[in-house]
């Protein structure tokens, strides 16, 4: 049995909502009557189209906020605003991830490292969460089971490496994990029916994959829908002693 089926209500975070892995949770987490409350999040909810049609279906059950990851004030800015209407969350999954933009590639030998983008890797992938963690942390202080989770990657584990490159997205990745794992042995002691996750969701279709599916087998990379799928069965069955572990999309848990 789901956790979610011991609660009532359930309210839920998505964070990073506007598109690709994060915009999948949210149309599936509408489906699912036993969530009551949706809020999602994204740096700019103005030009969230999909985003701002499910809100406008869903206006009972779906708020979007405004949060860029990156900018604590707009962490907590957002946070109050949930914190108004509710009390408690019981699910939360941070899908904020940056492999390439603009000008930003990721690293194929030490001659391409940058520490102007090597910032921005552990600004957005690794800090941002952390900071969520931070301010997400009385909103996980009730007597109910509960999950934060928060998208990582099987290329941010230490010992999986086998082929190098990638250093700004591998290391930021590996500093996820490490925040995420001591984040939870905290909250254990704050609010011990709070679980905190990390999880890599595979090759997904999505515009941060897109340049590298190349040489990505068919049946390994995976619909937004298939993913969020796989990582909801996962996130669903976590038991107590799961909190602070690192899980593939198959419930595998992977080394660090």
């Amino acid at each position: 049995m789901s956790f979610i089926d011991e609660i009532n209500p359930v309210y839920a975070l998505i964070v990073g909502a506007s598109r690709g892995i994060g915009l999948g949770f949210v149309k599936k987490l509408l489906q699912d009557d036993r969530i009551a409350k949706v809020y999602a999040t994204s740096r700019q909810p103005e030009s969230a189209s999909d985003l701002i049609t499910l809100a406008r279906e869903h206006s009972e059950r779906l708020i979007c906020l405004k949060m860029d990851i990156i900018d604590e004030l707009q962490i907590v800015e957002a946070v109050q605003k949930i914190s108004a209407p509710v009390d408690k969350l019981h699910f939360v999954v941070n899908c904020v991830g940056l492999l390439h933009e603009d000008t930003l590639q990721p690293e194929k030998s030490l001659r391409q490292i940058n520490s102007e983008n090597l910032l921005r890797y552990f600004q957005t992938n690794s800090i941002g969460a952390v900071l969520l963690a931070k301010h997400l942390l009385p909103l996980f202080r009730h007597g109910e089971r509960s999950v934060f989770a928060t998208i990582s990657a099987k290329l941010g584990s230490i010992g999986d490496n086998q082929l190098g490159g990638w250093y700004g997205y591998r290391a930021s990745k590996a500093a996820l994990n490490m925040l995420m794992r001591t984040a939870a042995i905290e909250y254990k002691r704050s609010c011990p029916k709070a679980l905190i996750v990390t999880l890599h969701p595979g090759t997904t279709d999505t515009c941060l994959s897109r340049p590298f599916q190349r040489n990505v087998a068919a049946e390994q990379l995976f619909s937004v829908e298939r993913t969020v799928t796989q990582l909801l069965a996962v996130i669903e069955q976590l038991q107590e002693g799961d909190s602070g572990q690192f899980f593939s999309w198959n419930g595998s848990r992977l080394p660090w």
